[in-house]
């Protein structure tokens, strides 16, 4: 089912904050003040009333004047009121609006500026481009975001890159994509409404990608945020969500129950395509039921409807779904001809090579990210060496005017001064690369006992252990001794806990298969009945030298065991990645969390060992937690493949 993408989401109560901003605009102190808040009245009006959304629209450009930023505002909030009508007038405008803010360095024309590219990029997404979307934002529209410091839009994009992977079936992806935009969105003190979104999104995610466990969670947070407005707008997304949870869940009378709750408020709200969406979920539901006349008399009225068929998923949906339900009605025929034309539609190397092309614009943007890091230090050493010379040049040109003497005085205490940096600067990149050695070797060194340890427990003293319950067994052979056969379980116990101890001391399986087998086996292995551990793997290649490989175990082995033992956590989640030479470690759990000041304070091993061992690595690690809340850990990694 294709998701929404807008850039905003509608306000809990609308008509409220359309009223206070006509009450700013009557009392506001000046044209330009007047005209800004008519540019967002306009915006908030334009979904459901485009008069007088243009109406306000009008207001705000008489009122902005010759002001050059608000001339510059004017096309974007224009394009806004034209999208529902006049999709490529639109995206003129948000092009406009693009090209006329780039002079401005300001943060409002940055952020403009991206959630204009976010819009434009959605009217191409409606039509069918979803890789240009993917482009626009990952490349574009994100950066921009940054630059203005809104926290906010940041996760709106990545939730909108999240719902292009839900489009297309990764579910996967659009997960990791979602669940970003929520902590970001948590992180920037972002409003309700946009967390409502987030857990939505996430809802319907988890419920097309087999998780329905963890589906009532979010709708249960959504619920939450939406009890105290009864007439909000997102009640419409939450019923859609709840009907397909019911409907993946096989409760389909219930699916219907909440689908009909959801239509009348999109009835109420006059909201097309929404309504639409609640349809289609109906129809799933009644041809499960064996409804099959009922599915199809609906079936057959959306595909009379341009806003639900304008979208090539919906399309592939609605032709399967006319297929099977003639079938179900005996019509083999017409089930067949249905069949042929969803077969056209989704023609496999058109799909396959549309999924490849967003994936490649997701590694495009990991690149330049790093690219841009890269450009970013390489300006700021520009601009400290320009710094230096024009200091230089100002002292000669004070010294060629100044007493001999006195030139000469200055000159030496500068030189001194210098000279004492320079030698403090190299006594401290002296004993940092002292610590590295010694946390090298220090850790190499821990290694290599663990491998000694491990050999002599399996090979020297397991082959004893084993040998003496050979010989037990032997003794035992000849008659009923209940006590010899009690000692040789507790001794056949102990060999499997010997050999349980060397395998976690080094790991055969990392040796044999490489990391990404590893880690997996690690967490099917550190898995409770009380703690769920889930792994998700992008983008490893093995050649990784084996020092490097056993380093990451040894920090994800140390963080899991971190969020079993003293988290308390239900579900943690793993997730590793690599582009290149950098490797990326993301460890969540929904544990008690901690205080993260209180924990170092207390100086235990677990965290010191984690960040001794990043630091090794010439990584860094990022660590977040709310009490009752959770933990998330962010590492990135600097790694060598063999050559």
């Amino acid at each position: 089912m294709a998701g929404g993408t807008s850039v905003e989401a509608q306000h809990l109560n609308s008509r409220l904050y359309q009223d206070s901003l006509r009450t700013a605009i009557a009392t506001a102190g000046n044209d330009s003040a007047r005209a800004v808040l008519a540019f967002q009245l306009s915006e908030t009006l334009a979904s459901r009333d485009t008069v007088q959304a243009a109406h306000y629209l009008g207001q705000a450009q008489r009122w902005a004047g010759r002001h050059p930023l608000l001339k510059a505002l004017y096309p974007y909030y224009s394009g806004v009121v034209l999208a529902r009508n006049k999709g490529q007038e639109a995206i003129k405008q948000y092009r406009l609006a693009d090209s006329l803010l780039e002079p401005f360095d300001d943060s409002l024309a940055f952020a403009i500026r991206s959630k204009a590219l976010h819009r434009y990029g959605a009217q191409l997404l409606r039509q069918d481009d979803p890789g240009k979307f993917a482009d626009i934002i990952l490349n574009k529209a994100i950066p921009l975001a940054r630059r203005s410091g809104d926290s906010t839009l940041i996760g709106k994009h990545f939730l909108g890159i999240g719902y292009v992977f839900y489009n297309h079936g990764q579910y996967d992806i659009a997960d990791g994509y979602m669940r970003t935009a929520l902590r970001v969105l948590r992180g920037g003190h972002a409003p309700p409404e946009q967390q409502i979104v987030n857990y939505i999104a996430l809802a319907e995610n988890l419920s097309e990608w087999d998780h329905n466990d963890e589906v009532p969670e979010m709708l249960d947070s959504a619920r939450a945020m939406l009890a105290p407005y009864p007439e909000s707008d997102h009640w419409v997304d939450f019923y859609a969500a709840e009907g397909l949870y019911f409907n993946e869940a096989k409760d389909y009378k219930s699916a219907l129950a909440s689908l009909e709750k959801g239509i009348a408020v999109a009835d109420r709200l006059h909201i097309v395509y929404e309504k639409q969406r609640l349809q289609l979920q109906q129809y799933y539901a009644l041809h499960r039921l064996g409804s099959y006349k009922e599915a199809l008399r609906l079936l057959e009225y959306l595909m009379r409807q341009p806003e639900m068929m304008g979208i090539v998923t919906n399309r592939l949906l609605v032709y399967e779904g006319m297929a099977n339900t003639t079938l179900a009605l005996g019509n083999a025929r017409s089930a067949w001809e249905w069949q042929k034309q969803y077969s056209d539609v989704s023609d496999s190397f058109h799909a396959s090579r549309l999924k490849n092309e967003i994936s490649a614009l997701e590694v495009r943007y990991r690149n330049a990210e790093n690219q841009e890091k890269i450009a970013r230090l390489e300006a700021e050493n520009r601009q400290a060496q320009l710094a230096g010379h024009n200091a230089r040049l100002q002292f000669w040109l004070l010294a060629a005017v100044s007493f001999i003497v006195l030139a000469s005085a200055v000159f030496f205490i500068f030189q001194y001064r210098s000279s004492r940096k320079v030698a403090r600067q190299k006594l401290k990149e002296m004993e940092q690369s002292q610590m590295l050695a010694t946390s090298q070797a220090m850790l190499e060194g821990e290694e290599r006992e663990r491998r000694r340890v491990a050999r002599d427990l399996h090979d020297g003293l397991g082959g004893m252990l084993a040998g003496m319950k050979i010989r037990l067994s032997g003794m035992a052979s000849g008659g009923e001794d209940n006590a010899l056969f009690s000692v040789i379980g507790q001794l056949d116990h102990s060999v499997n806990e010997l050999r349980r101890i060397a395998r976690n001391m080094m790991p055969e399986n990392l040796l044999k298969f490489g990391l990404d087998t590893a880690l997996g086996d690690l967490c099917e292995s550190m898995s409770t009945p009380a703690t769920h551990i889930r792994y998700q793997s992008i983008g490893m290649v093995p050649g990784m030298p084996v020092q490097t490989q056993v380093t990451i175990y040894r920090i994800v082995q140390e963080a899991l065991a971190n969020a079993i033992r003293h988290a308390d956590a239900r579900e943690v989640l793993l997730q590793c990645s690599q582009d290149g030479s950098l490797f990326f470690i993301t460890i969540e759990d929904d544990g008690k969390g901690f205080a993260l000041s209180e924990k170092e304070k207390a100086g235990g091993t677990g965290l010191a060992n984690i960040r001794n061992r990043v630091h090794y690595l010439k990584g860094k690690l990022d660590i977040t937690s709310v009490i009752n809340e959770g933990t998330a850990i962010n590492i990135e990694l600097h790694v060598e493949t063999d050559s």
